[in-house]
């Protein structure tokens, strides 16, 4: 049984079309609900900030979002940029071909910066789980382990699927159980949530978290 659910839950508006008072009323909702972070698009990091400055949740943002094809250079200079802004979480996103191509050290490398980057803030990995083998799933969970990573995320919420329970446990595996798992995408109700923490996720990103709440 879970015993607080809000704990496990990243309030998540990453949505293109997001004003500023979408953003206003997802802190508030944060802060009522006690979750553990919202999570938001770079573009409003200074505005959560600011609104959550006195509270314990942290600001969740996102980098090289959602392709991960931006170089590590530019990765490295969002994060370091967004950090200074007042994000306390980064979910970075893979270069996915790069990974495809078998490129191991560059993929490292790229998450070693963000790292850097964060300056000893939370640096969670998005490796668009959808998009890859279970192979390369635990080559690139191990590369987050070994490039210092607090999380690997299992999805942007912008592919064609998001998180599953056979993905969440796979990387679980391949991590053993000192490494953080946020499982995102498509993540709608008590019981997708239930089953993903069951399988070893200790962090959920949603944008349904009020509905989840309700039940």
């Amino acid at each position: 049984m879970i015993e607080s659910v809000s704990a496990y839950i990243d309030h998540t508006n990453l949505s293109q079309t997001a004003s500023k008072s979408d953003i206003e009323n997802l802190c508030e909702e944060a802060v009522d609900n006690d979750f553990a972070s919202v999570c938001v698009n770079p573009v409003f990091v200074p505005l959560a900030s600011e609104i959550l400055n006195s509270e314990n949740l942290k600001v969740c943002t996102v980098v090289g979002f959602p392709l991960g094809a931006d170089s590590p250079e530019m990765k490295f200079a969002e994060s370091r940029y967004l950090t200074h802004r007042g994000a306390e979480e980064l979910d970075m996103v893979i270069n996915i071909s790069a990974l495809k191509e078998g490129d191991t050290r560059f993929i490292q490398s790229e998450i070693e910066k963000v790292v850097d980057a964060a300056e000893g803030n939370c640096v969670k990995v998005i490796i668009e789980t959808c998009l890859l083998t279970d192979e390369e799933k635990k080559t690139v969970s191990e590369l987050a382990v070994n490039a210092g990573a607090d999380f690997i995320k299992t999805s942007t919420g912008f592919s064609f699927s998001g998180a599953t329970e056979e993905d969440v446990k796979l990387i679980r595996k391949a991590v053993g159980s000192d490494m953080g798992i946020k499982a995102s995408g498509g993540i709608k109700t008590l019981t997708d949530l239930k089953i993903l923490v069951k399988a070893g996720a200790n962090r959920i990103g949603t944008s349904n978290a009020i509905s989840i709440i309700n039940e």
